[in-house]
């Protein structure tokens, strides 16, 4: 596993730019999730954890207004995630790379960007200032006049990135974000989150104990359905300094 010496140290004016308020989706009498409730502080990275189908990508979705709840509600940045007009002015602050993200295979990822950064309002030298930045944060230079349809999953996984940050977000909802990388762009996506970290919110969801001891803050546990623990990767360990135990602990020995 990667040194977590290496994060940055979280500077949050306490304020809550994440809010989860009980957050429950059934479908039939089958719980997706369960009072899903937490708050993220500006300036936090906070590691979503849980094994596979424990209700990651359905809280991110909820979270992000993609998904109505059965019960209970959201807040990004102050405004009510359930109400289209709150969702319309809170879009702007947010940035949302969901799992399994859309994307227009015709087009190539200068063309897509460009179109979606047009449709955010930008335009001319600023339009211009962000591909190129996108460009080069997500290592696109060598793909990016070629078809989307011909990009490998690691590739297409680094556009919906770049769509993510396209409009310089102040807060980042990412799933999944290094799933289809190889090592070496998972080791460069860590970094970019982690520089993001010093000026922007982040909440990332993951199954992968590694990339929580190298990039995140905060832990919030998440398995069956339910919130199972909320606090700083180091609380997470335990005495026995052992993240992988301890999430098998508190997550019935689900595997990592």
């Amino acid at each position: 596993m990667e040194n977590s010496t290496a994060k940055p140290v979280a500077k949050t004016n306490g304020a809550a730019v994440i809010e989860s308020r009980g957050l429950s989706k059934y479908y039939g009498p089958f719980i997706a999730t369960e009072d899903v409730t937490f708050s993220v502080s500006q300036g936090e990275i906070v590691a979503f954890l849980g094994p596979n189908g424990a209700g990651k990508s359905t809280t991110m979705k909820m979270l992000t207004g993609f998904l109505a709840p059965s019960k209970g509600e959201s807040r990004i940045a102050g405004h009510l995630m359930q109400e289209q007009e709150e969702r319309i002015l809170a879009s702007q602050k947010i940035g949302y790379l969901p799992e399994n993200g859309p994307l227009y295979n015709e087009m190539t990822p200068a063309s897509f960007l460009k179109y979606m950064g047009s449709a955010r309002n930008l335009s001319g030298s600023k339009l211009q200032e962000r591909l190129d930045y996108v460009c080069e944060q997500c290592s696109l230079n060598t793909v990016w006049n070629k078809a989307i349809s011909k990009l490998s999953r690691g590739y297409r996984q680094r556009v919906g990135m770049a769509h993510a940050l396209l409009h310089d977000p102040e807060v980042l909802i990412l799933d999944e974000p290094t799933s289809g990388l190889d090592p070496n762009q998972v080791h460069e996506v860590r970094t970019l989150i982690r520089n993001l970290g010093k000026s922007k919110t982040l909440l990332l969801s993951t199954h992968i104990l590694s990339e929580v001891e190298a990039v995140c803050d905060r832990v919030l546990l998440i398995s069956s359905g339910r919130l199972v623990f909320d606090g700083s990767v180091s609380e997470m360990a335990g005495t026995e300094n052992n993240l992988e135990d301890r999430f098998r602990e508190l997550t019935g020995n689900c595997k990592v």
